[in-house]
């Protein structure tokens, strides 16, 4: 099963959709709007991709936490927002604040373990669109540096030999311009920032990264220029296997 994404759908404040089911998605999907109650950091739309009994696929777009924040004023999250519509949603992952892109959210408990253990066992795969500084020489390559916590710096993470857990993401160079490279990141692991950090690493740090890019680097781009553009798996029921997509957003505008 495919799920295709052939255009964004523009968010329209405070108008509900009506949604229809179907196994591919050539039409434009539901837009959720953020609960009233809410000051939301983000304005865009929740975009579903696909919904069952089991699962939700969404979109999440950037500046909107994956789940509470510790403070109470960062309640807002996509967790919430989709919890307004579909109650009992849980999260089996994250993205990052910054990041935006394709994720899955179970439905019960028993999805919800299911797909726990396909993330822990790796069977999940999850590409990534980035944008970088300079351009990279290689067409294709593997970053494989162990990541721990920083933890004087926390939130963020460090590279170390000496304690830090395998992290490997493997790399390929869509295209080149403007001293910056267009890559697809395929991450066998799922460190917290490990996209973050291994291309910092290698001297290319992502475009508009506020925790690991130079000053110079971050200033090129509004937002973290990281993508989560496809997410394939077993349906944890079925074992149908799905394969969403999300289109980068404004990648180009910055190259």
């Amino acid at each position: 099963m495919v799920l295709k994404t052939p255009f964004i759908v523009t968010w329209r404040p405070w108008r509900s959709h009506r949604f229809t089911e179907t196994d591919n998605l050539s039409h434009p999907e539901q837009a959720l709007d953020p609960p009233p109650y809410l000051v939301p950091h983000s304005q865009e739309a929740i975009r579903i991709l696909y919904r069952d009994a089991d699962l939700l696929v969404v979109d999440k777009p950037t500046l909107l936490l994956s789940v509470p924040g510790r403070h109470p004023l960062n309640r807002d999250c996509l967790i919430e927002r989709l919890d307004a519509h579909y109650p009992g949603v849980v999260a089996v992952h994250r993205l990052d604040l910054d990041t935006s892109g394709v994720m899955i959210i179970p439905r019960n408990r028993e999805s919800l373990s299911r797909l726990a253990k396909a993330f822990q066992g790796r069977m999940i795969e999850k590409t990534y669109i980035a944008r970088v500084i300079g351009s990279i020489r290689n067409d294709t390559g593997t970053i494989d540096l162990p990541l721990t916590r920083d933890w004087p710096n926390r939130p963020r993470q460090k590279v170390c030999f000496e304690t830090g857990k395998p992290s490997i993401t493997h790399w390929r160079v869509l295209s080149r311009e403007n001293n910056t490279s267009l890559l697809e990141l395929s991450p066998e692991t799922g460190r917290s920032h490990q996209l973050r950090i291994h291309l910092n690493a290698i001297g290319h740090a992502i475009l508009g990264c506020d925790f690991y890019a130079p000053e110079a680097v971050l200033a090129r781009a509004p937002r973290l220029l990281l993508h989560a553009s496809r997410i394939r798996f077993a349906h944890p029921t079925s074992g149908t296997i799905i394969t969403a997509f999300s289109p980068p957003k404004c990648m180009n505008d910055y190259g």
